[in-house]
């Protein structure tokens, strides 16, 4: 049996096994072609039949209702952080933004390099260190605003949305690190993007989905073709060479997130793996320092903590480097101890890594 380490990685993360081995089984002869889908056309019937499931599952797994598009594409959310002023700002539009973390304080910085004083940030917790979200009285919507661009789970500093923000106009998300965790009302949001590297496949793929009246705000024919979301979405994003092998391993965790119960069973698991995580961390609170100051606004994707000392944070990571547990180290602004549960990670997984902190605090507490 091949040896699987127990991956806690940030991103790139851990993929279902499950998907993994449909891919094995199919790498050099997929679909009866006697070839891997790394080799055939993305206009062949074989792989367009692979592109239309992986966005039929997005659209079932996420309830999208009929006014919501679809586009799979490239360059990450950095790309993405730009796109979406290129595309949306155009005659002078106002765009408010919340930042909460590292990411989204770069997709602030990226939108001001086009929007300049057009983009007004409503909150902010960097003064905090990013070490909790905003208070609702907290965050000063601008009446003129055309959008409200948030991040929905931040990666760096282990804080999620578990209520999203509210405005009058559309939310736009990004959502990379907790994309399809649990199911919700989208209704609400004018486009959701992320890179698929987290939560739902491998690095090179960004799923972005975007409703129509937003869709039709983007006019933005002056743009390099590649830049604009319309031209995606009337190709359906197959205007260039999409990441063809990168969207095959995508439908094969959208096929197997179907096969589990879809998002209702898939929360249920990350709520496990949360009161597991947690509670440990609350258990030894005196040894186990988490980084989150607001309970309410801990995240259920990614889990930072402390130990007294940078010496016990190392040999935190090492011990559980050999007992099979990989990707803890914290991040290197912050320190500490990561911990990133996606929807790969199992339930089980996190009771070996519960077991082990329990142990560990035994030895050195």
């Amino acid at each position: 049996m091949t040896h699987r380490a127990i991956n806690f990685y940030a991103g790139p993360a851990g993929l279902p096994l499950p998907a993994l081995e449909r891919a094995k089984e199919e790498l050099l002869d997929f679909a009866g072609t006697g070839m891997s889908v790394m080799e055939v056309s993305h206009r062949s019937k074989e792989y367009d039949a692979v592109h239309e499931e992986a966005i039929s599952l997005t659209k079932e797994l996420m309830g999208l209702p009929d006014n919501y598009k679809v586009l799979l594409l490239q360059g990450g959310a950095h790309l993405s952080f730009g796109m979406i002023p290129l595309n949306l700002m155009r005659g002078g539009r106002k765009a408010d933004y919340i930042v909460t973390g590292n990411w989204a304080e770069k997709a602030a910085k990226e939108a001001k390099l086009v929007g300049g004083d057009n983009i007004r940030i409503a909150a902010s917790t960097k003064e905090q260190k990013f070490s909790r979200l905003p208070f609702a009285d907290e965050i000063k919507l601008s009446p003129d605003s055309s959008f409200l661009h948030f991040t929905s789970n931040n990666t760096v500093e282990g804080t999620q949305w578990q209520e999203f923000p509210k405005a009058n106009v559309p939310l736009i998300c990004d959502m990379s690190s907790d994309f399809m965790w649990r199911p919700f009302d989208v209704s609400p949001f004018g486009l959701i993007y992320g890179g698929a590297q987290k939560n739902l496949g491998p690095s090179g793929v960004t799923l972005t989905i975007v409703r129509d009246d937003v869709l039709e705000m983007c006019e933005a024919q002056d743009l390099p073709s590649y830049l604009r979301f319309k031209l995606h979405a009337e190709k359906n994003s197959l205007y260039n060479t999409p990441p063809t092998f990168g969207i095959y391993i995508l439908r094969n965790v959208l096929a197997y997130n179907k096969s589990l119960g879809g998002l209702k069973a898939i929360e249920a698991a990350n709520r496990q793996k949360g009161e597991l995580l947690y509670g440990c961390i609350d258990r030894h609170a005196g040894f186990y320092k988490g980084f989150v100051t607001e309970k309410a606004h801990r995240s259920l994707m990614n889990v930072d903590f402390f130990l007294p000392t940078p010496e016990l944070d190392d040999q935190f990571v090492k011990e559980a480097k050999k007992n099979g547990m990989v990707g803890l180290k914290g991040y290197r602004d912050i320190g500490g101890i990561r911990v990133s549960t996606y929807n790969a990670v199992t339930v089980d997984n996190v009771k070996t890594l519960v077991d082990f902190m329990e142990q560990f605090v035994k030895t050195n507490g």
